[in-house]
């Protein structure tokens, strides 16, 4: 009989590196040190050492988008409550990450002991408690509950997409679990099945409704990129050889040359062409939809119920019938099957092309209109594209998306800063595949997070920073307050980010290789560095961008009419 044994921390460290984790995010603290030593010496997963821990929770999202799954380490109390804005982002948005927090000596948190990064009061659950709110599952590990509680929340993660929280104690990173590791089975990731009765009636009603319809459209939305239903989806047009849309959100799921695709629909924020394809359909199908303000540009969407159909995760809705625990992700594949071979329809279609916008040929500025027509021209087939918050998330609504590249927003939860800590992240999960990032960020949103552009440069990463630097919170400014102080922010040589940040110091022996770094002002200027981005692949670029203050993409002006609009009809229903 084999003796081997494996340590609690051994045995989380393995069961998310068999899930396809190999860098974990965080910061130390003295509470998960000893778990830090087993990261170390754990072999094939590498220590994500961030600048704080808010960042760490941005560079577990933009690697879980890309990966899968996420993780990152924090320390008790202080750690955890820095990270937890990031992983509510990630509870918001469907990104299933792993937060594990190292916390105080089991018999400390027995006896009540007042400790260092605790409330003082003997409580050592308030933190946990207050993930509960924003994670899918919890556990606090002991000795005799370790592998079970590792393996449960784990296999909730990647079920729900969403965060779990991990609590670890200090004393038990290092204790033998009485398991041989080659015993270790895979996790069972399979999904229940639906109610058979229940999945076969909302077939039948679909496809009745289908049926009946002339103009049967498909628009995906987020969930099915969260939920990796994005093969799935690919099989059903396939059969179905239907016009396909996507939300701002689930942008860059369909490749914009793909014989079926239309556009991206977001209400008002759509070209016109799109809108009128759309609102002539008389049968929509709506994969995995989240109907969000900015995500429908301002709750314009305008989709009538009578002839929607919903496909989600937890059920699905013909109409206004509502088919309880009908997993689209069993539905669709069977759909896909029974689909009546008389319903499909070539698709003879041309294109949909968003014509180039009118620019003032004496004006040099780089304006939006100008700066989203042309960034295209510069972004590699298969890049990734991380855009902030605020007028960049807008600007990639209606750009024109090169083939394979995609697009990672956090429209829904919208916290200013993620995309730099996101883009971290997202750059070291697509290392392998020779992935770009680029990243769009506006200069309030960098000014929150610019620290881990030191990470940036110690992780030898070869990112595009393009900081668009309007002068202050423009996105604030048109939705309140254009003139008010509190709109405005100190200026900052932003350009000069790689040089504070440790560019050159002997002390940092091997670091990323920097190229370009500096502002440009014009077109000319703008174009001239993005030549140089396009050729220096292995190198780390910082392009300024200035831009006219108040100037913004025609989206997000559409978006927040449409959502004043909305606000303004609720007054007076209310009234």
């Amino acid at each position: 009989m084999s003796s081997k044994k494996i340590t609690i921390g051994n045995y989380l460290l393995r069961r998310l590196r068999d899930l396809g984790i190999d860098i974990i995010f965080g910061v130390p603290g003295d509470y998960n040190l000893p778990f830090l030593d087993q990261i170390e010496d754990f072999g094939s997963i590498q220590w994500g050492n961030n600048c704080n821990e808010l960042n760490a929770s941005y560079a577990a999202d933009g690697y879980a988008r890309i990966r899968g799954i996420g993780a990152l380490v924090t320390t008790f109390g202080v750690g955890e409550l820095s990270a937890i804005n990031g992983i509510a982002g990630s509870y918001a948005e469907m990104v299933p990450v792993v937060h594990i927090v190292g916390t105080p000596p089991t018999a400390s948190q027995a006896s009540g002991a007042i400790l260092h990064h605790t409330l003082g009061n003997g409580d050592f659950r308030a933190f946990a408690n207050m993930y509960k709110e924003v994670t899918i599952a919890q556990a606090n590990l002991t000795k005799t509950n370790a592998a079970e509680e590792i393996d449960r929340v784990l296999t909730q993660c990647l079920l729900k997409g969403r965060p779990v929280y991990i609590g670890l104690a200090v004393d038990l990173s290092d204790f033998e679990l009485n398991i041989d590791p080659s015993d270790i089975k895979p996790l069972n990731l399979s999904i229940p099945r639906n109610p058979k009765d229940d999945h076969e009636a909302a077939i039948e009603a679909i496809i009745d409704a289908a049926k009946k319809a002339q103009n049967i459209i498909v628009i995906v939305d987020a969930c099915a990129i969260r939920h990796e239903m994005m093969k799935k989806v690919f099989t059903f047009l396939e059969r179905t050889q239907l016009p396909v849309y996507v939300t701002p959100m689930a942008k860059g799921g369909i490749d914009e040359d793909h014989p079926q695709f239309r556009g991206v629909f977001a209400g008002n924020c759509s070209t016109e062409p799109v809108q009128k394809e759309v609102y002539n359909a008389d049968l929509i199908l709506s994969i995995g939809s989240m109907n969000s303000d900015f995500n429908t540009g301002g709750f314009t969407y305008r989709l009538s119920q009578k002839k929607t159909i919903e496909f989600h995760t937890y059920h699905t809705k013909v109409f206004y019938a509502i088919y309880d625990k009908i997993d689209m992700r069993q539905l669709l594949p069977d759909l896909t099957e029974q689909w009546p071979a008389e319903l499909i329809r070539q698709n003879n279609a041309k294109p949909v092309e968003i014509p180039p916008p009118v620019l003032n040929e004496k004006s040099d500025e780089i304006i939006h209109e100008y700066f989203w027509n042309k960034l295209p021209d510069f972004i590699p087939e298969n890049s990734i594209v991380v855009a902030e918050t605020g007028t960049s998330e807008f600007g990639v609504f209606n750009m024109r998306a090169p083939k394979g590249v995609t697009f990672l927003t956090q429209i829904l939860w919208g916290s200013i800063g993620y995309s730099v800590g996101a883009a971290l992240g997202a750059s070291l999960a697509g290392k392998n595949d020779n992935r770009r990032v680029f990243i769009l960020v506006g200069d309030g949103s960098f000014q929150l997070v610019c620290q881990e552009v030191s990470s940036m440069l110690r992780f030898k990463t070869n990112l595009v920073v393009l900081l668009l630097n309007n002068d202050g919170y423009t996105i604030e400014k048109l939705i309140h307050g254009p003139d008010r102080a509190y709109n405005n922010i100190q200026m900052w040589r932003y350009h000069k980010s790689f040089e504070y940040f440790g560019n050159g110091l002997k002390q940092n022996r091997e670091q990323a290789i920097t190229g370009f770094a500096d502002q440009v002002k014009t077109r000319e200027e703008f174009e001239k560095a993005m030549q140089q981005v396009v050729k220096e692949t292995d190198k780390i670029h910082f392009l300024e961008v200035i831009m006219p203050p108040m100037d913004a993409p025609k989206s997000l002006v559409l978006t927040i009419e449409g959502t004043r609009e909305y606000k303004r009809r609720e007054r007076e229903t209310q009234e």
